[in-house]
């Protein structure tokens, strides 16, 4: 039997579990994503995506590659961890639900996509907007955090996306950017970002964060 459960439900399960940020975007309003990282491609009758956010320390930024890589992996446990949480209770109340972790996906060619990209879901849920960086830049949390998502069949009240402005197209991050991932600003080159994405003593290494370092909004306003 299902309870009645509706938005504000869904985002007390989240900020219970640890999540600083929740929104809700309906599965809808993913029209422009490719055929299978829609998120009807990964629950049958999906209605809705409830997306949850956390930052990591700004402390971050000023660290090396090794504590970088440490702390974002450390994110992702975490985050996964509240999509997980979330799932279980909503199967609880009787709805169809599937946690999206932070760092799973699928490999294509050789690269590496999400189930969904949580980012734009994130976006569409109203938790921030997508800068010249292709980085989800919040109000509050500037970019620095990190996602994870549940889809329901439950019918939730989607948010409104966010109405604030926070990149002045600045341009430091294309500067900056060792392998001009940023170069074309309709379609960020993952594929040199990714160059930066090592293998050391068999562990993932982050080598290069500049685009998030040299923002001007990377604590928010």
């Amino acid at each position: 039997m299902k309870a009645g459960i509706n938005s504000e439900t869904v985002k007390e399960y989240g900020l219970n579990a640890g999540a600083s940020v929740v929104g809700i975007a309906a599965s809808k309003d993913f029209g422009l994503a490719q055929d299978g990282f829609r998120p009807c491609d990964n629950l049958e009758g999906c209605l809705s995506v409830i997306v949850f956010g956390a930052p990591f320390p700004q402390e971050a930024l000023t660290m090396n590659a090794v504590e970088y890589t440490e702390i974002r992996n450390a994110m992702l446990t975490k985050m996964t961890g509240i999509a997980k949480e979330v799932e279980k209770l909503i199967k609880a109340d009787g709805y169809k639900a599937k946690a999206i972790s932070a760092s799973g996906g699928k490999y294509i060619e050789g690269k590496h996509y999400g189930h969904i990209s949580l980012k734009h879901a994130a976006e569409l849920a109203g938790l921030g907007i997508i800068g010249r960086n292709y980085l989800l830049t919040n109000n509050k949390y500037g970019n620095l955090l990190w996602f994870s998502a549940v889809l329901t069949d439950a019918e939730l009240v989607p948010d409104k996306k966010a109405q604030y402005k926070i990149c002045d197209n600045c341009n430091k991050c294309v500067k900056t950017c060792p392998s001009g991932a940023l170069d074309n600003s309709v379609l960020f080159k993952n594929k040199e970002c990714s160059k930066f994405y090592k293998i050391v003593n068999r562990k993932l290494e982050i080598q290069c964060f500049l685009c998030r370092k040299v923002c001007p909004y990377r604590f928010g306003k």
